[in-house]
């Protein structure tokens, strides 16, 4: 076997993770989305909850369009509900929450009607699809849409993740196996060692590889032809890409965080794959606090699913929704137990900030790189966070809302009370300003409703 052989992991047929058994008949397909998946009880029927309130429409997530192809079919024709059959197996009905075209991707919308266009054009002119590089958040769906492209497309997905290639020959193997069209998707990209770029850089520009064959004076060049094919790679951090790589795709999308109607989009569709009866009203619950992410959603569906079956009737409505987000110490803005701990550092030890990532990170017992990836794009997301030249700080919006506000307030109060009991004026004083969470922000309202005017530190 080659050097490396077998590090890409080939998903023929379908693109979706692991490999499903075919259905024993086409009768256990039921007719539409909603037929026989969740309870039949029509209080529990729910595709988006949240749309009318929003005033959109999310697109469904039952069905898929008819295509060629016979990727990401699940053992049924293109275009047939995505729904569990009577012989499905927990891990069948967990691979098959992943969408397996793009009509039943919900949200990103600018990015699937991009991609849609670059797709049938790539069809109709019967080439391969320009290289795709896809950027943003973990949990948004990057892995996901590059099994629909493949699905899209018709062919086949091979998959594998930049720290799994460790050298040079590991890539050529996995780029000399590839058919024509096939789409190859690197996950963590931006992890790839410089030298495995190198080889990279000609595959993708010329569709060929260079390898020395031999030692010393007798050392030889060969290149080796490549069929046309597509990359997708898949990255939380852009910027850690090098330019050259970077300048190589065509087509380059920024995946962004979900309005809570998109979830429960999603949320419906997965409690219709995984058998789960919840109300309207659970659905919303849970895509309130699921941070935007997809990932994060179909998780805490699943362990509310338990909460219900052991200490409810087995339906998930907004009560018992909320007790079991409770109990998973989930609150109502999405916050979890780290991101509160955190922001009580900040604000308790290091009274606001600034405080420098790798302090944060020891306080928190996290590895720097899960504090910038995984919670702090959340928490400035939602205004409770900031990143200035001279390390992290706690906004306004984090004191106000956040439990540790009382004893910030008492500080800033007993120095407001000895300015004045020192007999100076509230324009003189600076005992406020001196706080660091107000050091690059507006000044908050005095204790008698006015503002401070003198707001330098």
């Amino acid at each position: 076997m080659a050097a490396g052989q077998g590090r890409g992991r080939e998903v023929p047929g379908r693109t979706g993770a692991g490999r499903h058994r075919r259905p024993a008949s086409s009768d256990q397909w039921p007719s539409s989305p909603d037929q026989g998946l969740v309870n039949p009880d029509e209080r529990l029927v729910s595709p988006n909850p949240l749309a009318a309130e929003a005033g959109t429409t999310a697109t469904g997530a039952g069905t898929a369009p008819e295509g060629t192809g016979t990727a990401g079919t699940h053992g049924g024709k293109p275009g047939e509900a995505v729904a569990p059959g009577n012989g499905w197996t927990d891990r069948d009905r967990d691979a098959a929450l992943r969408p397996l075209r793009l009509a039943e991707y919900v949200g990103q919308e600018r990015v699937k009607q991009n991609i849609a266009v670059f797709i049938q054009a790539a069809r109709d002119r019967g080439d391969a699809l320009d290289h795709v590089l896809l950027y943003g958040p973990p949990g948004l769906g990057k892995t996901t849409l590059a099994h629909i492209i493949a699905a899209e497309l018709g062919v086949t997905l091979r998959m594998t993740s930049g720290p799994a290639i460790e050298r040079p020959g590991d890539l050529v193997a996995i780029l000399t196996n590839l058919e024509p069209r096939d789409v190859l998707f690197i996950d963590e990209i931006h992890r790839l060692r410089p030298v495995i770029e190198e080889v990279l850089y000609p595959a993708l520009e010329d569709f060929a590889v260079d390898i020395t064959i031999g030692k010393g004076p007798g050392a030889r060049s060969v290149r080796i032809d490549l069929p046309r094919f597509t990359l997708v790679g898949a990255t939380t951090r852009i910027g850690m890409l090098t330019s050259p790589l970077r300048d190589r795709f065509g087509v380059i999308c920024r995946l962004d965080y979900y309005r809570p109607e998109e979830l429960a989009a999603i949320l419906a569709r997965s409690a219709r794959v995984l058998n789960v009866p919840i109300t309207a009203e659970g659905i919303a619950e849970i895509a309130r606090r699921s941070r935007g992410t997809p990932r994060i959603a179909n998780r805490l569906l699943k362990r509310v699913r338990d909460y219900a079956q052991v200490a409810g009737a087995g339906v998930i409505d907004r009560e018992i929704a909320s007790a079991a987000l409770k109990q998973l110490e989930v609150d109502e803005r999405g916050l979890d137990s780290v991101d509160r701990k955190l922001l009580r550092a900040i604000a308790e030890l290091f009274a606001g900030g600034p405080v420098g990532l790798e302090t944060v990170a020891a306080v928190t017992s996290e590895a720097p790189e899960t504090v910038e990836d995984v919670y702090e794009p959340y928490l400035m997301q939602q205004g409770y966070l900031q990143r200035t030249p001279r390390g992290r700080m706690l906004t306004r919006r984090a004191y106000e809302e956040l439990s540790f506000l009382a004893p910030w307030r008492a500080q800033w109060e007993a120095a407001a009370g000895q300015g004045q009991s020192q007999g100076e004026s509230r324009d003189e004083r600076a005992g406020w300003a001196s706080l660091p969470l107000f050091a690059a922000s507006d000044p908050p309202a005095g204790p008698s409703g006015e503002e401070p005017s003198g707001n330098e530190p």
